[in-house]
């Protein structure tokens, strides 16, 4: 394994690959130097901690979105891990035949082009140009031999296009039960919210079938004392009180009675000379 050649080779591509950013270039700095540490294997085994903290990336949509978008463009093979006991793997392409220079007539062509036909076209050319100087024996073979060379470069390419579709289902299937699962838990942050909007407090007693009265001195009493249980700690559960709140005015329902005239017990007339 040639770095030197690599790397040149990755430079080049990236030169003329305008969808990446710097984000890109700094995630697969990273895998290269995981890479390195394991003496050029492929696949190698990857942490995505590990690699967050090497390219400084903190978080992790932007991650994987960049982890996927380096996998569909042809740097690397990304076979993620859904078992939390087992790693995910990662295998680096070879990009030394990158090394030829681009000239400005190419770059100006590959900017019109979309970015399907962008990739097919340099992966096609590339591969053209290795049969080539692999293969070519003498100029009455080299027809033959591209044509076929043509045709094999299809299929292959085909069926590694079949690969990457597969694992690009299977991430987007990932980032969508993640994205589904924070929805969630947003959703019940958001019923669960101290303090909760007067619609929410007089819908609930309304359901418990409940003066709205009652929901008026419950909202207002802790609005008055900043929503706090006891007066000392904070609330957590507004619906438990809320309950708490209707058994206890069911309790004192009937309980409290007016003073009548001539009922209290001292007498009616007083003298006031007497001692205390």
């Amino acid at each position: 394994m040639n770095y030197i050649k690599h790397l040149t080779g990755f430079f080049e591509k990236v030169s003329i690959d305008f969808e990446l950013n710097p984000t890109h270039i700094s995630l697969y700095m990273a895998v290269f130097q995981l890479w390195n540490q394991n003496r050029f294997q492929n696949p190698i085994g990857i942490s995505r901690d590990e690699l967050m903290r090497i390219s400084k990336i903190s978080s992790t949509a932007t991650f994987h979105k960049c982890i996927k978008e380096l996998s569909i463009k042809g740097y690397v093979i990304y076979s993620p891990s859904y078992n939390p006991f087992k790693g995910s793997t990662l295998e680096v392409i070879n990009l030394d035949y990158y090394t030829k220079p681009v000239q400005k007539k190419e770059i100006r062509k590959l900017k019109s082009l979309s970015k399907n036909e962008q990739v097919i076209e340099q992966v096609i050319k590339q591969d053209n140009e290795q049969a080539l100087n692999k293969y070519q024996t003498s100029s009455k073979h080299v027809p033959y031999i591209n044509n076929t060379n043509n045709l094999n470069i299809v299929n292959e390419h085909n069926q590694k296009n079949e690969v990457d579709n597969q694992k690009n289902l299977e991430i987007e299937t990932f980032l969508d039960a993640e994205k589904n699962a924070k929805k969630k838990l947003r959703e019940k942050k958001g019923t669960e919210q101290i303090p909760p909007d007067w619609e929410l407090v007089m819908a609930f007693f309304k359901d418990k079938q409940i003066p709205l009265v009652e929901a008026e001195k419950f909202y207002n009493h802790f609005q008055s004392n900043g929503w706090l249980v006891g007066g000392k700690s904070k609330m957590k559960d507004w619906k438990a009180a809320a309950r708490n709140w209707i058994l206890n005015s069911n309790k004192f329902q009937g309980t409290t009675a007016t003073p009548q005239p001539n009922h209290l017990h001292t007498p009616n007339f007083k003298n006031y000379a007497e001692p205390l």
